[in-house]
């Protein structure tokens, strides 16, 4: 198609828009109703947040497949929520357990939850199996009137 007859093709059918050149209904689109992403090869990286806070709602064993990560972010600590997501703790371990090579991996948790202390001690083994680190940070900053764990990464 021309950009004219795409043109022309979105203003004769307004209830229908273009994604990657492919027509679509906006009012169906949502995250998870997406069209299906093509296989490719995985994308290595040495940092990665885990999106959403660590919550189910988007991220699961097909996101670790993908990005493979030297070190992985664990932000959530909302329970009622459910973040951090036991559900994604354990899509990591099954993503991992497909990389097909044992590359060390490192999981940073920003909060110390019920959640990630279940997953650790019930997935300990799974975890060592898997050379899975989870880094529990003996550090604290202090700025102004509020303190936080730290880690320090090294690259």
């Amino acid at each position: 198609h021309t950009e004219d007859e795409l043109s022309r093709s979105s203003h004769s059918n307004p209830g229908k828009s273009l994604v990657n050149g492919i027509k679509t209904n906006p009012a169906s689109n949502s995250p998870k109703s997406s069209l299906p992403v093509p296989m490719g090869p995985p994308v290595y990286v040495d940092l990665a947040y885990i999106p959403n806070h660590c919550s189910g709602k988007n991220t699961d064993a097909e996101f670790f497949k993908r990005v493979r990560a030297s070190y992985y972010v664990v932000s959530g600590n909302d329970a009622a929520n459910g973040e951090p997501s036991r559900a994604v703790l354990d899509a990591l371990l099954e993503g991992k357990s497909q990389w097909g090579e044992n590359l060390q991996v490192t999981l940073i948790p920003t909060h110390d939850t019920e959640v990630t202390r279940e997953w650790y001690q019930q997935t300990h083994e799974k975890q060592q199996e898997l050379n899975i680190m989870v880094l529990a940070s003996s550090s604290t900053v202090v700025m102004q009137d509020e303190s936080f764990p730290a880690c320090k990464i090294e690259f």
